[in-house]
């Protein structure tokens, strides 16, 4: 019970990292903030996504748990395709370009709830490009504990699942946030590109180890066990 308690956890927390590793608008605005007004802010800023993005999981989970059946059907070309979809996703973050101007010229003070709220708000307005990673890495990951019962071990499964994600988001801008504000002097629009690459080739990969274990296990005729 432990060890599959756990294990759900990590999924749930890897789903949660690598939803958020990509260096979007949302990033460039938490970056921004904590070269500006420090560590705190840009936290907060991003704890903010994180909350959104966990809220946005926890739909993207139900829908996900509803096509269940389905999904395990055809989990062979899904597998496929979702991992032949995250290298192109990890393509586009590796050739994406760095932002010319990080630091702000006058910086404004704001509120904790303000950083927190704005970025919130953000990222549930950009739903549409958020929910889409989350369901390739549902589906990759093979998270499926939940399968619509009411029962106690399902629910117990799904709250592991959110609190994971939830909990791997965060520690996501965590480090980032800590990261950036220890070397905030010497932070570049270069060193963004970096990450970008960094992100890039590490979900490509993902990509790639998904497409190969996927044929080396079951092959276009095989299924899972």
């Amino acid at each position: 019970m432990l060890a599959s308690t756990i294990d759900t956890l990590l999924r749930g927390g890897t789903i949660g990292l690598l939803s958020s590793i990509t260096v979007g608008p949302a990033a460039v605005i938490c970056i921004k903030r904590t070269l500006s007004r420090g560590r705190r802010a840009g936290f907060l800023s991003g704890l903010g996504v994180a909350c959104a993005d966990t809220l946005l999981a926890i739909f993207a989970f139900f829908f996900y748990s509803l096509l269940k059946a389905q999904i395990e059907q055809y989990s062979y070309i899904i597998s496929i395709i979702g991992g032949i979809f995250v290298i192109v996703i990890g393509v586009v973050i590796f050739l994406q370009k760095s932002k010319p101007k990080l630091h702000n010229d006058k910086p404004k003070r704001s509120s904790g709830w303000r950083d927190f709220l704005s970025m919130f708000g953000f990222t549930l307005a950009n739903f549409v490009s958020v929910i889409p990673y989350i369901l390739i890495f549902f589906a990759m990951l093979g998270v499926s504990e939940y399968n619509g019962a009411t029962d106690s071990s399902s629910i117990f499964n799904s709250c592991c699942i959110i609190g994971g994600f939830l909990t791997g988001a965060t520690l996501w801008w965590f480090l980032i946030t800590l990261f950036i504000g220890l070397f905030r002097r010497g932070f570049r629009p270069h060193h963004m590109q970096m990450m970008n690459r960094i992100a890039g080739i590490i979900i490509g990969l993902l990509g790639v180890i998904t497409i190969l274990s996927t044929v080396l296990t079951n092959g276009p005729n095989g299924t899972s066990n």
